[in-house]
């Protein structure tokens, strides 16, 4: 019918193909090509209609690309009405995933056969949409609105078991050849005259529904993803299935839609989307580079990162020797690790014989000489340079010439790590972020010397292990912690200058932020920031006329380290993680401010949140200069998945795009006028704001 959807006749069952690689999304000529197809299935004389696709997958969902632009004809709902009036059985034959405007596609046909394999849901919200194209109105329809909701809210795929079991697959067929299965199910259909099964018409699932279930819902998805929009509304479209008829729920799902569609949350999230997949992209890596296979590896250090990496290797499969300096370590790191596996099979995440699976794959060992064959050492001891040179000196002997050296730094200089081995092509830097076992980033950093070989093969075990890998060059802190120490440089001045630390948190938490810089500084232990400051020599090293703010060392000589001390900033309840004001903590600022001579003032919210901000920003203008990250996007994609920042608001320099650079730009200036020592605009951030540019 197009280039990309054909019709054919086998026997009497008509077959209509789509072959849009690489996902078979919904686009024009798709959208097109199905409604020809569909028109000449209806005026011939085959018994009944499959479709089905080429290539790895059912139609994985919309051409996102088109997305903001008008849309040409025909539309998504015509095509989808011409499908759900076919006069005889139409059966959508389901590998791969169908997702979003895939689903939405499969309901509309009377039936759905699918391979044990297959994976279906509406996963729109994670881009800040809802199903646009019936989801939100059918799928209540066929399993009721209660497991609709939790599918459409969350955006997790359920797999061909799990939609059968709840009725979105009527049928499980054999994965070698789908396409017979889904013949013979439509012809079974025909013997046993089967009904043309619109799932519009399933009204019984929809009526009587108690609207209290809509209300918790709300509050679940305000408390699970707290500030994001589209939850509510698809929680709104799921509500109009089950009061309003089919016609007048599709017209409420559209004009919501709309309204998601035009948001700057929706634009945030799929700058995000975009963003992740061109962080894979290392601009100068010449074509056809090839990783190595990474079939066995070694965690050095079995403390709580090194007992997180660990598990992630063994997650993926990939067997995993744990090496330690002394017996007392290693079994405790065990335990650690033993003790997160039956946390989550606790939660229903592992079985137990996955769990068992799982810690048989961790090797613990004493003794260098049992990483002799691993393709991959990640270190993660103590963050300390003659420390960390230490461990890879004696690696660079204890392992085979073709191992990948990694090292789980989070500040320290990889080009200095790298010199003391044989092989600085094959080290560079891993930077996981705490707990490593859950977040997903991975701050990849590349070494002087690194090749590219290994620079993809670090890529390469960052999907297998599913992280989020972005490479970044060497520097102090590298992207994220670099771009936080000005970030917390400022929270600690508020404080000097009239704050208090619910003051500074509370206006960058309210912004979107899982926590404030001064919360999260308990989080990590400021006994933590303490010994990094002193490694570094601060504030005795401090360049003349750098200001420096010493309340985090006031604090952190009173012996309160943050949550693991039961006080920090904040004091915190046995058990309990919330934090709470302490009137001590604000005496001793009060008083530090008053021996600096600071005369402290009131300090508006949104003062806090553009110094806060624009500090990050300004820092990733500088690191952008510098091509210590390649693109804006990376900063952004290393913020939201390492930091918590909000993937509504883009990440920070998307953030900045939408306030508009020449405003940043304005304001940064204007702090620098009053506080030098501070602030320095960087000369991209003026660059880009003189000419009307922006980051991304």
């Amino acid at each position: 019918m197009t280039h990309s959807v054909s019709y054919t006749r086998d026997g009497d069952i008509g077959v209509i193909t789509v072959n849009n690689p690489p996902v078979n999304a919904l686009s024009q000529h798709v959208r097109q090509g199905l409604l020809d197809s569909f028109r000449q299935a209806a005026s011939d004389d085959t018994v009944a209609t499959v479709l089905i696709c080429d290539g790895r997958t059912f139609i994985a969902g919309a051409d996102i690309t088109e997305f903001g632009k008008p849309l040409q004809p025909p539309s998504f709902l015509g095509t989808m009405e011409m499908i759900e009036n076919l006069p005889k059985p139409a059966v959508a034959a389901i590998h791969g995933t169908a997702l979003g405007g895939g689903l939405e596609t499969a309901l509309c046909c009377h039936y759905r056969v699918a391979a044990a394999s297959a994976r279906v849901g509406l996963p729109e919200v994670s881009l800040g949409l809802l199903p646009g194209g019936g989801g939100t109105q059918r799928l209540p329809r066929l399993i009721g609105p209660e497991a609709a909701l939790q599918v459409i809210t969350s955006g997790v795929p359920m797999t061909a078991g799990q939609a059968q079991a709840v009725g979105v697959i009527d049928e499980i067929v054999d994965e070698a050849d789908l396409l017979a299965g889904a013949k013979a199910f439509a012809h079974k259909l025909v013997a046993e005259a089967a009904p043309l099964k619109k799932v519009r018409d399933l009204n019984d699932k929809v009526t009587g529904v108690d609207p209290a279930m809509f209300d918790a819902a709300r509050q679940r998805a305000n408390a699970e993803r707290r500030g994001f929009e589209a939850p509510q509304r698809c929680i709104d479209c799921v509500e109009a299935a089950c009061s309003l008829p089919f016609d007048e729920g599709l017209a409420k799902e559209q004009e919501l839609f709309r309204q998601v569609l035009t948001s700057q949350q929706s634009a945030a999230q799929r700058h995000i989307f975009f963003a992740e997949r061109a962080a894979a992209k290392v601009a100068d890596m010449p074509k056809g580079t090839t990783p190595l296979a990474i079939k066995r590896v070694a965690v050095i250090g079995a403390g709580t990162m090194g007992g997180g990496i660990a598990m992630n290797f063994a997650n993926a499969g990939i067997p995993v020797t744990l090496l330690e300096a002394g017996r007392e370590f290693l079994d405790k790191g065990l335990a650690v690790v033993r003790a997160n596996y039956d946390r989550s099979a606790k939660r229903g995440r592992f079985t137990t014989a996955q769990v068992e699976q799982r810690m048989g794959l961790i090797t613990p060992s004493l003794n260098y000489a049992d990483i002799a064959e691993v393709d991959l050492v990640v270190e993660a001891v103590f963050e300390n340079m003659d420390v960390k040179k230490e461990v890879f000196a004696r690696l660079d002997t204890a392992t085979k010439p073709d191992c990948i050296l990694a090292t789980n730094t989070s500040t320290l200089d990889v080009n200095e790590i790298a010199a003391v081995t044989k092989r600085p092509d094959k080290v560079l830097g891993t930077h996981f972020f705490s707990p490593a076992n859950v977040m997903r980033l991975l701050e990849i950093v590349r070494g002087e010397k690194t090749s590219f070989e290994t620079l993809a093969t670090a890529q390469a075990v960052a999907k297998t292990i599913n992280k989020i890998g972005v490479v970044v060059g060497v520097c102090d802190g590298f992207v994220g912690n670099r771009m936080l120490h000005y970030y917390g440089g400022q929270a600690q001045f508020l404080l000097e200058e009239g704050c208090m630390p619910q003051d500074v948190d509370g206006a960058v938490y309210d912004l979107g932020l899982a926590m404030g810089p001064l919360a999260m500084g308990d989080l990590a232990g400021l006994d933590v920031g303490w010994r990094v400051r002193r490694e570094r020599g601060l504030p005795e090293r401090l360049p003349e006329g750098a200001r420096y703010c010493a309340i985090p060392d006031l604090i952190y000589e009173k012996g309160r380290y943050g949550q693991k001390t039961g006080a920090g900033y904040y004091r915190y309840e046995a058990g309990d993680r919330t934090p709470h004001p302490d009137p001590e903590i604000e005496q001793l600022i009060i008083n530090y401010s008053r021996e600096k001579g600071i005369e402290r003032r009131s300090i508006g919210r949104e003062e806090i949140v553009e110094r806060t901000m624009y500090a990050l920003v300004n820092e990733g203008a500088r690191i952008l200069e510098e091509g210590i990250a390649q693109r804006a996007s990376d900063i952004d994609v290393i913020y939201v998945y390492g930091y918590g920042f909000p993937a509504y608001l883009g990440g920070p320099m998307f953030y900045a795009d939408t306030i508009g650079l020449d405003t940043v730009y304005k304001r940064v200036c204007e702090f620098a006028e009053q506080d030098p020592a501070s602030w320095q605009p960087a000369p991209l951030l003026k660059q880009l704001a003189e000419t009307g540019g922006a980051f991304n």
